[in-house]
């Protein structure tokens, strides 16, 4: 399995913005290239074709070929991912971006060599012993520090029995439903600094806006990273409602939404799920707070549209039982995430036979 690891660079910082607007210059070129091509109705260019474009022009940026190599890939890559025929260029406004080949990446020590130079940084967890592999890129943020994320191959650990699981209805006043009963708070990181926040815009202390918005977004990270570990530690496979946080993020509970930070959780226990032995599932969430789960009917009674938000208690016209709004929700999303699983592995074990 591959594994980010993301290191704070303390030297050279000054160099890797040379560098990075090296980089740009190719990105810069491949987009125009890709506009002749579209032009005079030839064939939009591949990766490789872009790197044969660009061959020889190593000695004459003072960039790395094999940052070339990347940065015309990863041109192809995401004009491909996004479906546009060309992209924007990259300028003075956009935060740097140095990438590499992972083979150009060598240890030493506590710090990293690449290019004739070494770059030290903060070591805040030790790097495992695997293959660097391609992706692996210096980054900056908004504040102008910058990291180095690599990319590395570990082994998979062994798959845990599906015996303890748990189903997560995901929400904004708490961030998190388990099916066990157990609630996740949400923080409200954004809500809490929102007044020093509009206190530094009204100055216009532009470093003041940027600091805080940085110390809000750390925040929320380190807080979903420690909740999202718990559960993969404590549950052996784990359901998730597929809400649509893009979708809500365009509606007036668009700052609650970013501020949960839903797709930052999802992705952290996806890929914590594989690294700790469990399995992960997002199933359909639709219905799974109107329909019961004690009996399975959609009853009558059940809370319905935008009306029925408000409704966070209801009972069963067909069974009687009274339902916790989210925790019935998270109930139904934990029996379709196994049902799910289970489906799969059956189909595993037939396709081996």
């Amino acid at each position: 399995m591959l594994i980010v690891y993301r290191y704070r660079v303390k030297s050279l910082n000054g160099l890797l913005n040379q560098l990075a607007r090296k980089a740009n210059v190719v990105w810069n070129y491949c987009n125009d290239r890709q506009k002749d091509a579209l032009r005079f109705d030839r064939p939009w260019l591949t990766g490789f074709d872009l790197n044969v474009l660009t061959t020889g022009s190593s000695k004459e940026l003072g960039l790395h070929s094999g940052t070339i190599n990347a940065v015309c890939e990863q041109f192809a890559k995401s004009r491909s991912q996004h479906r546009r025929p060309y992209l924007r260029y990259r300028g003075r406004k956009t935060l740097g971006w140095v990438p590499l080949k992972g083979r150009d990446l060598h240890r030493e020590g506590d710090a990293f060599r690449f290019a004739g130079h070494t770059f030290r940084v903060f070591s805040s967890r030790p790097l495992p012993e695997g293959k660097i592999k391609d992706g692996t890129c210096f980054s900056q943020d908004s504040r102008g520090n910058w990291f180095l994320n690599i990319v590395i191959e570990v082994a998979e650990p062994p798959v845990r029995p599906l015996e303890h699981g748990v189903g997560i209805d995901l929400g904004l006043k708490e961030l998190a439903v388990l099916s066990d009963t157990n609630r996740i708070e949400a923080p409200g990181f954004y809500r809490k600094a929102e007044a020093a926040l509009a206190v530094a815009q009204r100055a216009h202390k532009r470093r003041r806006v940027k600091a805080i918005h940085a110390y809000t977004a750390s925040r929320r990270r380190d807080f979903l990273h420690k909740e999202s570990l718990k559960i993969v530690r404590a549950f052996d496979h784990i359901a998730v409602g597929n809400v649509n946080a893009a979708g809500l993020a365009q509606t007036s509970l668009a700052k609650s939404v970013h501020d949960a930070g839903w797709s930052s959780f999802r992705r952290m226990l996806a890929y914590k799920a594989i690294r700790h032995g469990a399995r992960y599932v997002e199933v359909d969430e639709r219905f799974t707070t109107q329909t019961c789960s004690n009996c399975g009917a959609l009853p009558d009674s059940r809370p319905r549209g935008i009306a029925g938000l408000g409704i966070r208690e209801w009972t069963c016209s067909d069974c009687g039982v009274v339902h916790d709004r989210d925790l019935n929700a998270a109930i139904n999303i934990l029996r379709r995430g196994r049902a799910t699983l289970e489906a799969g592995i059956s189909a595993l074990e037939g396709g081996e036979d």
